[in-house]
């Protein structure tokens, strides 16, 4: 099962409405293939009345064993249903040196 596998079977325990999970590793420099830079957009009721760190950290705290299994970085865009309606959702930063 692929990094991005378990992360979706992971965050499906918050049943989101929207899930998105991307692995944009092969963008930067030396880590193609490493499933290391992932981006999650996620959309659910369960965010609703709470900000963007206890959004994240409600992220965090599902993903805790993949992160300390060697993500280097972790994109999140996390919204309520209605906020995903109109969400300006930014691609991941190039790497220094991204081919």
């Amino acid at each position: 099962m692929s990094r991005v596998q378990r992360i979706e079977k992971l965050l499906e325990a918050i049943e989101p409405s929207h899930l998105l999970v991307t692995d944009f590793s092969h963008e930067h420099s030396g880590r193609s293939g490493t499933e290391s830079h992932i981006k999650i957009v996620i959309a659910g009721d369960i965010f609703q009345g709470k900000n963007r760190v206890k959004r994240h950290q409600m992220i965090y705290g599902c993903l805790k064993e993949e992160m300390e299994a060697g993500i280097h970085a972790l994109q999140l865009h996390v919204f309520t249903q209605e906020e995903l309606l109109t969400a300006k959702i930014e691609p991941p930063p190039r790497c220094k040196g991204a081919s």
